[in-house]
C-alpha cells in the first residue's frame, strides 16, 4: 500500500501546510511557480519539511518531465538515461535537439553525491538539459560542489510549526478514520519535533498494529501506549536526528575507545544499514584519530583522512568497507589523549585569563621601533627557558 504521507501529499500550493516564508503570496517559490520560471534550486531543510512535495508542485506547474533520484543509490547511469538520446550520443552541453518538455530532476539527498558525480551531473545542468532541484538537511555550502552550487538558488525550509503539525496529523487522522485523544495528540508533536513524516510514520505503524478504519466516520481513539508500541518497530526506531542516533554515535566512539574492535564494528554496522551518512560516521573517525589515538600512534589520523576521502569519492554500498577498514585499525590501536588534554587544558588558561603579554623575547620584530623596545632581544633557537607568558611560567599541560 502506498505509504501515509504519499496518499495525503499535498498537490497544489495552496494545500501545503508551513513553508509559509517560501510559497505564500507574493513569496519566491510560489511567483516562481505561478510564473512558471525555470531554473535549478536547492531545497535545504530539516527532514519531512515539504521538499519532495514543493519539487513535485513546481515540476507539475512547468508541465515538466520530472524524474526523482536519490542519491544514496543513484550513479552516473541513472543520469545517462534520464538525459536519453542527448546524454548517449556524448553531448551533455545539448548542441543536439532537446526535447520540447523540461527535464526535472529532483534528487533527494543531494549532499551524498560524491564530487566525481556531482560533475558528471554539473554540465546537463549548465546546458539546460536537465533542471535540476537538489534536496539536502546538510548545509549545501560544504556538500555541493562550487560549481553546481553556483547555478543553483539555495531556497531554505523550516521545521514545521506545532500548529503545522497538528494541522497535517489531523488531516491524516480523518482520512484513516482515527483520532487521537489529547494526550496521544501532544505526545506525537511533540516526539515529531517539526517533522511531518515522522508523525505520519509512527501513526502509520500505530495502525499497522491495530486495524485500519480507512474511509470511515473517525471514531476509534488512539493513545499514547499505543504510540509508544507502535516505536518497537525496529524500522521505526532509527531516527538520523534523535535519540536513536546520539546513543549509537555514542557507543560506537566508546567501543573504539575502550579497543573493542567487535563492538564497534557492530554499530557500525547498524548505522550503516540504517542509511547514516558515511560522511558523518567518517567525520567522527578523524576527530577520534587525533582525540583518542593522538600521539600513540599518529599515522592514525592519515588513516582516519584517508577513509573520509574513500567516501567522499566512492560512496555507498562500497565505502562501507573503507569504514570498516578504519574502525578495525581504530579500535585496535594504542590510545593516548595527551594532547587532546592539553589543549582543552590551555583553552581553560585562555578563558580564565585571557590574552596574557607574550613574553617580548619571542614578539616578532619587522620595524626599528619595535627592536628599540626590545621585541626578539636574547631569543635563542635553543632556549629552555619557558615561552608561556609570565602568569603560567611554570604550567604543564603535558603531564
Amino acid at each position: 500500500m502506498e505509504p501515509l504521507a504519499s496518499r495525503i501529499r499535498p498537490t497544489s500550493l495552496d494545500e501545503v501546510v508551513g513553508q509559509q516564508h517560501l510559497v505564500g503570496p507574493g513569496k519566491p517559490l510560489r511567483v516562481a511557480i505561478e510564473k512558471k520560471h525555470l531554473f535549478s534550486f536547492i531545497l535545504w531543510g530539516p527532514p519531512g519539511t515539504g521538499k519532495t512535495t514543493i519539487a513535485r508542485i513546481y515540476a507539475r506547474a512547468l508541465n515538466a518531465e520530472l524524474h526523482e533520484l536519490s542519491a544514496v543509490s543513484a550513479g552516473k547511469e541513472d543520469i545517462r538515461k534520464i538525459v536519453g538520446k542527448e546524454g548517449s550520443s556524448g553531448d551533455p552541453w545539448g548542441t543536439m535537439q532537446a526535447s520540447l518538455q523540461p527535464k526535472v530532476l529532483f534528487l533527494d539527498e543531494i549532499h551524498r553525491f560524491n564530487k566525481s558525480q556531482q560533475d558528471f551531473l554539473l554540465p546537463y545542468v549548465e546546458s539546460g538539459q536537465l533542471t535540476l532541484i537538489g534536496a539536502t538537511t546538510e548545509n549545501p555550502s560544504f556538500e555541493v560542489i562550487p560549481a553546481l552550487l553556483s547555478r543553483c538558488r539555495v531556497f531554505v525550509l523550516e521545521s514545521l510549526s506545532e500548529e503545522s503539525l497538528r494541522a497535517i496529523v489531523n488531516k491524516a487522522g480523518a482520512k484513516l478514520g482515527w483520532r487521537l485523544g489529547k494526550g496521544a495528540f501532544d505526545w506525537l508533536v511533540g516526539y515529531a519535533n517539526g517533522d511531518a513524516r515522522k508523525a505520519l510514520g509512527i501513526l502509520e505503524g500505530t495502525l499497522a498494529l491495530y486495524g485500519s478504519n480507512e474511509g470511515k466516520k473517525a471514531k476509534k481513539s488512539i493513545t499514547v501506549e499505543q504510540l509508544e508500541q507502535a516505536l518497537e518497530d525496529p524500522h521505526l526506531r532509527y531516527d538520523k536526528k534523535g535519540e536513536e542516533h546520539y546513543d549509537t554515535i555514542s557507543a560506537f566512539i566508546k567501543s573504539m575507545r575502550a579497543s573493542q574492535p567487535d563492538a564497534a564494528m557492530y554499530y557500525l554496522a547498524r548505522m550503516v544499514e540504517a542509511g547514516e551518512d558515511p560522511l558523518f560516521i567518517a567525520r567522527r573517525m578523524v576527530i577520534f584519530a587525533s582525540e583518542d589515538v593522538g600521539l600513540a600512534q599518529p599515522t592514525a589520523l592519515v588513516v582516519a583522512n584517508a577513509v573520509f576521502r574513500a567516501c567522499e569519492t566512492i560512496g555507498y554500498p562500497e565505502c562501507a568497507i573503507n569504514l570498516a577498514h578504519g574502525v578495525a585499525y581504530l579500535a585496535k590501536a594504542q590510545k593516548d589523549r595527551s594532547a587532546y588534554d592539553a589543549l582543552r587544558a590551555a583553552q581553560a588558561d585562555v578563558k580564565a585569563f585571557g590574552n596574557l603579554p607574550v613574553p617580548k623575547k619571542i614578539r616578532n620584530a619587522p620595524t626599528k621601533l619595535m627592536k628599540d623596545l626590545d621585541y626578539g632581544k636574547g631569543y635563542e633557537m635553543y632556549d629552555e627557558s619557558s615561552y608561556l607568558p609570565e602568569k603560567l611560567k611554570k604550567k604543564k599541560y603535558f603531564k
